[in-house]
């Protein structure tokens, strides 16, 4: 994100107006779509951040060859054609334009449903053979009857506002709508089967998962009204075809209308030939405005992530505006120092991390804070976790996170509180980031003490007790190690005690193995930051 000259692959074709948005910000990019397989392995480790339409294949092969590889754009919203999870093992940000063509697919969903209404492909062929059918073409009015929305983001918004001005009655199925929204959309959350039954035209909008694929199958088109029409821009994994076809030759379905398909290029399907299918070459987002559009978003995303490490639209990572990175960024240094504190202290399981943030700390982009505390935490475990990758790495491993927000209690105006849970206890650390935008230690294991955070640190726990600081300092000297800073913090007078002493140089083994040797002293660990 740092360099001075980041270096951008576009790899598929954009408009123009891509490129001169990456010079303009002082990225180099370099335009080569159509390139092999071969091709991309030869050259894609020399680049930075890569831009993409849905052509090229992102796999894991791919990633592994991408070895400076810090963000993935995709001009577009579907992201079939990246692998994800390997893209998010490699720490690498990967994002879509979900905004850019939402308008031109939402007009091309309208579009399909009125040509299917109208019969207007197959008229059009009949006229244009000369042959004058008026009588065969009899169509439905769009006028009073029921659209029924599976998935109602912001594709599928923009369709029901576009049918409530066709004075359409608007049902939409979709588990994230919230009853407060569904009111301001002005149409009614139902549950699939109830959708499936009072539907008289059903549009698809929803991303394909393991949950919706095949959402629309033999079984629920069975449970449609009889007659109804079914129209696809969404994803082509969530309609089998086949039962589709057949709900076709029943009479179960008066018409399909698909502008994606399970296989593409779809040079044969079991749907083509059929009179009463509609299909288009997936040209939900082929209109001069939206290419220009996801073309300028995709160049903008990337360039400000290499250049000031905003996110925007990623799939694999919270979204920091370019602002917020400036005012984040200390605490996110902050976050990943206390989860390294703790993870270099455990030599045991974590069953759960739980982190505080109070004040100003709770205020910010609390996601981005806990993804950097868990690649601090499991980084002195595991090289290859990354701040991208760390919720998952947590998530296969069983950790249980959690959050925690309030309101200012102490004296500090905002800090931030890591506790993780091993089988044998909990640890727990705080820390905030004063004026000067450098964090600090403010307490360890409840013992309130204020520290500076170095790249090298000697953590030692003893008895509080007379003559130790004597013993511990002596000992240091004699090996040549010079103490930056020494800091000390206790739970109670004669009880537990902490010292977290700063160093100019790594100590070595030998030294670490005397300090332990100390009467008085439990645990002694040189960290490293």
């Amino acid at each position: 994100m740092t360099d001075a000259n980041p270096r951008v692959l576009i790899a598929d074709k954009l408009s123009p107006a891509a490129l001169a948005i990456f010079k303009e910000r002082g990225v180099d990019a370099d335009a080569k779509p159509g390139l092999s397989k071969d091709e991309l392995l030869k050259i894609i480790g020399d680049y930075d951040g890569l831009a993409i339409r849905s052509a090229t294949k992102v796999t894991a092969e791919v990633l592994r060859a991408a070895k400076k590889m810090k963000v993935i754009g995709r001009a577009g919203i579907g992201v079939d054609n990246v692998d994800i999870p390997a893209a998010t093992a490699a720490g690498i940000i990967v994002m879509n334009t979900p905004f850019g063509n939402s308008i031109t697919t939402a007009e091309h969903a309208i579009a399909l449903m009125m040509a299917l209404a109208r019969d207007i492909p197959a008229a059009n062929a009949s006229t244009h053979a000369g042959k004058w059918e008026k009588n065969r073409f009899l169509g439905v009015e769009l006028s009073g009857k029921t659209l029924g929305l599976i998935g109602c983001g912001n594709i599928g918004s923009i369709v029901a506002d576009r049918a409530r001005g066709l004075k359409m009655r608007v049902a939409a199925y979709d588990p994230y709508l919230s009853p407060e929204r569904a009111a301001d959309l002005g149409l009614e959350k139902l549950e699939l089967d109830e959708l499936f039954a009072r539907a008289d035209f059903i549009s698809l909008h929803t991303p394909l998962t393991a949950e919706t694929k095949n959402i629309i199958s033999a079984a629920s088109i069975a449970k449609m009204k009889k007659g109804a029409r079914l129209i696809n821009c969404a994803r082509g994994g969530l309609v089998d075809e086949a039962a589709v076809k057949a709900a076709l030759d029943s009479g179960q379905l008066a018409g399909a209308a698909f502008d994606v398909f399970v296989e593409e290029p779809a040079n044969a399907n079991p749907l083509f030939g059929n009179e009463r299918v509609v299909a288009t070459p997936h040209l939900g987002a082929s209109t001069i405005e939206a290419q220009e559009n996801v073309a300028l978003q995709v160049a903008e995303q990337i360039s400000d992530y290499l250049l000031s490490g905003a996110v925007t639209n990623a799939l694999n990572m919270p979204s920091i505006s370019g602002a917020e990175a400036q005012k984040v960024r200390p605490w996110i240094q902050l976050a990943e120092k206390l989860g390294a504190f703790a993870g270099q202290l455990t030599d045991t399981s974590i069953l759960a991390v739980e982190i505080v943030y109070e004040g100003s700390a709770a205020a910010l982009n609390t996601r981005a804070l806990t993804q950097a505390a868990l690649c601090g935490l499991l980084k002195p475990a595991l090289s290859e976790v990354n701040m991208v990758n760390a919720p998952l790495i947590a998530k296969e491993r069983g950790i249980r996170i959690s959050e925690v927000r309030r309101d200012q209690e102490g004296a500090y105006e905002g800090y931030i509180k890591l506790s993780i849970t091993t089988p044998d206890m909990i640890r727990g650390v705080a820390g905030t980031v004063f004026s000067d935008g450098r964090p600090r230690l403010i307490q360890v294991k409840n013992i309130d003490m204020e520290a500076e955070i170095a790249p090298h640190m000697l953590y030692v726990t003893n008895e509080d007790k007379p003559g130790f600081i004597g013993r511990f300092g002596m000992l240091l000297g004699e090996a040549g190690v010079n103490i930056a800073n020494f800091n000390l913090g206790r739970s109670a007078p004669g009880a537990d005690a902490i010292a977290l002493v700063q160093v100019d140089e790594p100590v070595p083994d030998a030294v670490l193995d005397q300090i332990r040797k100390l009467p008085l002293v439990k645990q002694a660990k040189a960290l490293r930051f």
